[in-house]
C-alpha cells in the first residue's frame, strides 16, 4: 500500500461496517483486535498489517482485496492479492454497483464457508470447481455459472488439485441493502 493508503482504507472499512450496521466494538471483537486500534485504522491514523486487514475483512464478510478496492487505488492494475485459497485481482474500482474479481487457485481444500449479504455470480473460465452450498455440492465446468444468493454459506475447491480460474461478479454492499446477521466468521 502507498503511504496515504491508510487514509483511504479507513473510510472503506468504516463504510462497510456501517452498511452492515455493526458497531466499532462489535467489529473489533469479531476481528479479535482492540477497539482503539480499529478506531485508529478507520480514522486513517494506523496502517493494519496484512494479518489485521485479513481479520477485519473476515469480520466484515469480505476480503482484503475488496477492502482495498474501496480506496482510490487502481485495483485493475494492482498486483493480485490473497483471496481465500487462491489469488485474486479486482477488475473494478470506484463507486460501482458490483465488484468483479478474477480469481485462480488449485486447492482441493474447501476451507471455511464464505457467507456475506451480497448476491454473487460465479463463472468458470478455465479448469473445474466443485461448489459446496451446504446442502448442495455440484461440479461447475468451463463456461458454466452459478448464482449464489446473499447470506448463503458457500465455498469451492478444485475437485482434483488442477488449476482453475473463475470470474466472480459480486453485488456491492450499500447502506440501503439488506442487513447481515454477522457472526464474525463469515468472509469472502
Amino acid at each position: 500500500m502507498t503511504d496515504d493508503a491508510p487514509s483511504r482504507l479507513g473510510p472503506a472499512i468504516r463504510a462497510r461496517r456501517k452498511a452492515l450496521k455493526m458497531t466499532i466494538v462489535h467489529l473489533a471483537t469479531a476481528a479479535g483486535l482492540s477497539h482503539p486500534f480499529v478506531s485508529q485504522v478507520e480514522r486513517g491514523r494506523a496502517n493494519p498489517s496484512f494479518d489485521s486487514l485479513a481479520r477485519l475483512a473476515r469480520a466484515l464478510g469480505t476480503s482484503q482485496i475488496e477492502l482495498m478496492s474501496g480506496t482510490a487505488l487502481d485495483v485493475s492494475r494492482a498486483a493480485p492479492g490473497a483471496f481465500g485459497a487462491g489469488e485474486a485481482r479486482m477488475l473494478t474500482s470506484g463507486d460501482t454497483s458490483f465488484t468483479v474479481i478474477d480469481m485462480s487457485g488449485d486447492s482441493r481444500d474447501f476451507g471455511d464457508f464464505y457467507q456475506h449479504p451480497e448476491d454473487e455470480f460465479v463463472t468458470v473460465l478455465s479448469g473445474m470447481i466443485v461448489i459446496d452450498l451446504g446442502e448442495d455440492i455440484a461440479p461447475v465446468s468451463v463456461g458454466e455459472s452459478r448464482y449464489i444468493r446473499g447470506n448463503t454459506p458457500h465455498r469451492w475447491a478444485s475437485p482434483d488439485g488442477a488449476a482453475y480460474r473463475v470470474m466472480i461478479v459480486k453485488e456491492r454492499m450499500r447502506s440501503d441493502n439488506r442487513g447481515c446477521d454477522h457472526n464474525g466468521e463469515s468472509h469472502t
